[in-house]
């Protein structure tokens, strides 16, 4: 068959830069906004959530019924799904940023030099955030608060399956941003759902300034391969969570349990657990009759199928596996040394706990582990901005630069220089 060539859209195109220009406009009356006119925003924005609720679960069961109709995965339909307490969620988010302290002015760090140069290290927004995400609809309320509260215009552009949820929550609160008299461009939603329209503003460079790519692995590789804006972003989460010899045995079932089976469909949710040799034989008996009973298919290596019979045999694919789903791989090791060096080898460095009363252990663990976000004695379920007090998060970032794991306001934000001279010239 003969393979015809992708037609290009220039309509599409000229749309989405006029966008991304006023978005860019927009983003300078942002920078100036006073912290109190942003927080009297903030507020209003959830209290319109709260208002309009029922017109957003509406939108949004259409686009369950929708995904479910095309056969989608359970793990996808529940981050699709909105509920009045998902809604009452996003709009406590917002009240949670509102309260944070505003990053935009604030001074890093001053310092006077022999000629009598003042020179301060002020922190300011990044400009304007590109945002792709999947399935979440709540991404689109917390990605327009955090970016407002730090200054920056944002352009979202969600995934098809949740458009109508996207829309009714992105109508409700510009709808607020308008009637407060803020130009409508400081937050953007990308309405079409042309595959197109995403490479067309990865291109942007001279408009966009950071792209956040939430969802799938593979949705990220590719923003990462097509994209001329820096990306900040993670993969997958293959988090751990390694049980030593001198656990609370009770405490680390719990952490376990909850890490698990509380939200299996999460990037922070556990999906190796690591178990000292010494009380492999006691603890992984008990645990493993709790995981199955909340309906987890466990996957062992040698030593854990010879003390757990009938479960599924562990394949170094699984060590690599982000499972999204109730499968947890399961395996013994004889210290927390070679636990350590199973996470560093195997994991995505996102979130990753010991459970351990040896203080020793917890602090070489803490080290050691090279992983944006590393627990004592606490599920990994934890990795949240909300959970961090951050009021929410716009993503989660396993790079080095400039942020890492959980991203909240000072992480979108930049910094520059000020320098406040008397007359000085350089010799």
């Amino acid at each position: 068959m003969r393979r015809t060539k992708k037609t290009k859209s220039p309509a599409l195109e000229r749309n989405l830069a006029r966008m991304a220009f006023r978005a860019r406009e927009a983003s300078r009356v942002l920078a100036s906004l006073s912290t109190k006119k942003k927080n009297e925003v903030l507020c209003a924005m959830g209290s319109a959530l709260l208002e309009h609720m029922g017109a957003i679960l509406e939108a949004n069961k259409k686009d369950v019924a929708r995904a479910a109709k095309k056969g989608l995965s359970k793990a996808f339909l529940e981050r699709l799904t909105l509920n009045e307490k998902r809604v009452c969620e996003m709009a406590e988010s917002l009240g949670e940023v509102s309260k944070l302290e505003d990053p935009v002015g604030a001074e890093i760090k001053t310092w006077s030099r022999p000629n009598g140069l003042l020179i301060s290290k002020v922190r300011v927004p990044i400009g304007v955030i590109l945002v792709i995400y999947e399935s979440r609809p709540n991404v689109t309320s917390d990605c327009i608060g955090l970016c407002f509260k730090s200054g920056n215009a944002v352009i979202l552009k969600g995934g098809s399956d949740a458009i109508g949820s996207n829309a009714a929550i992105f109508g409700i609160l510009q709808k607020v941003v308008e009637r407060e008299g803020i130009p409508a461009d400081a937050i953007n939603f990308v309405k079409t759902t042309d595959r197109r329209a995403v490479d067309m503003l990865l291109q942007m460079d001279q408009q966009i300034n950071l792209v956040m790519p939430r969802g799938g692995e593979a949705l990220i590789r590719e923003v990462r391969d097509k994209s001329k804006i820096p990306v900040i972003k993670h993969y997958k989460g293959v988090c751990h969570i390694f049980v030593d010899k001198s656990a609370d045995a009770a405490m680390a079932q719990k952490i376990v349990l909850n890490a698990k089976v509380q939200r299996p469909a999460v990037c922070n949710a556990v999906e190796t657990l690591l178990v000292h040799q010494d009380i492999a034989g006691s603890f992984l008996p008990v645990m493993a009759e709790a995981l199955q009973r909340a309906g987890v298919e466990i996957r062992g290596c040698r030593r854990t199928r010879q003390i757990v019979r009938g479960i599924g045999r562990a394949t170094e694919a699984d060590w690599y596996a982000e499972y999204l789903d109730l499968i947890l791989s399961v395996k013994v090791v004889k210290d927390v040394r070679e636990a350590i060096d199973h996470i560093n080898r195997y994991g995505s460095s996102h979130s990753d706990a010991i459970v351990t009363q040896d203080q020793q252990n917890a602090e070489l663990f803490l080290k050691d582990v090279d992983s944006a976000c590393v627990y004592v004695n606490a599920s990994t379920r934890f990795t949240d901005g909300y959970q961090f007090g951050l009021g929410a998060e716009i993503g989660i970032s396993t790079d080095r630069l400039h942020a890492r794991g959980p991203m909240g306001l000072e992480e979108l934000t930049t910094y520059k220089y000020e320098i406040r001279g008397t007359g000085q010239i350089r010799e």
